[in-house]
């Protein structure tokens, strides 16, 4: 969910003044800020993956409002990355990002805030909105025919699709698969997208890769989450694309739900909890 400031969280100032954050971010000067920012949200992988071939950028990036933003430094520091990674936030900083790592840099290129860009008016995380809409960017490059997708039996309407990066050999992902007949009874429809924690080459890895390239996906995804043996098997599939997104998407451990206004859910939820977490969200 988006992050709201509590008031707890503040601390009064001054008499006659408004009330101001009881933390102040850390700028720091962009020659500081260390290379892995920018790649580390993006590379948990133990070996390096291209994600993006970097454009020639020019110097200078035009904003809406007649400004521009001296890339030339931001450029120099950070090679890998695109234009497209570069906005101007509702703040006037320039905000740039991959995968959910977000920084905001001033307009002439030099400094950097790494962290959440918060609205004190409305006490809005703005970068949370911005990761929800990575996390839903991400999931519609994939779409559902690269999913294993677990609809509600025929005769029960779909009311919601709940997306959820998975590892065949973890404990609350097993647990949640045993529950889809409570999922489906609330009306959700699971999509899983692999995320073996163990990374590229692990045994859970070929596990899923062979999961997806059988005759069977769902009887497979089901056997291989009972701890059955999976027979191993070898086709084009999209594994790698899902652990890369589930990089991207901000994850920390599965299962990891990501609901349709691309709201991350971290860990396991039982069916009805999850109901009210999408009806709290108004979806």
């Amino acid at each position: 969910m988006r992050r709201i400031i509590r008031a707890a969280e503040l601390a009064p100032a001054a008499a006659g003044q408004t009330y101001i954050p009881a933390y102040k971010p850390r700028v720091l000067p962009v020659q500081t800020v260390t290379k892995s920012f920018i790649a580390g949200a993006v590379f948990g992988l133990g070996a390096v993956v291209a994600v993006g071939v970097a454009q020639s950028p020019s110097k200078t990036t035009p904003a809406g409002d007649g400004s521009e933003l001296d890339t030339s430094m931001l450029y120099e520091m950070y090679p890998g990355t695109r234009s497209g990674e570069l906005r101007q936030s509702p703040s006037g900083l320039w905000e740039v990002n991959q995968g959910d790592a977000f920084g905001y840099v001033t307009s002439d290129g030099r400094y950097m805030i790494q962290g959440d860009l918060i609205d004190l008016k409305t006490g809005e995380s703005l970068t949370e909105a911005r990761r929800d809409d990575v996390r839903r960017s991400l999931l519609a490059d994939i779409g559902p025919q690269n999913m294993i997708v677990f609809p509600p039996p025929k005769g029960t309407p779909t009311k919601h699709v709940v997306n959820v990066f998975t590892d065949t050999t973890c404990g609350y992902c097993r647990k949640m698969h045993q529950e889809m007949a409570d999922y489906h009874a609330q009306g959700i429809e699971v999509r899983y997208l692999f995320y073996p924690r163990r990374g590229p080459g692990s045994e859970p890895f070929k596990t899923a890769e062979s999961v997806w390239c059988a005759d069977n996906r769902n009887a497979a995804m089901t056997a291989a989450k009972a701890n059955r043996p999976v027979p191993p098997m070898s086709c084009a599939n999209p594994v790698m694309q899902h652990y890369i997104a589930g990089q991207r998407s901000g994850l920390r451990g599965t299962p990891m739900m990501v609901l349709e206004d691309g709201t991350s859910i971290s860990g396991y939820l039982p069916a009805k909890a999850l109901a009210q977490r999408i009806a709290a969200a108004g979806l």
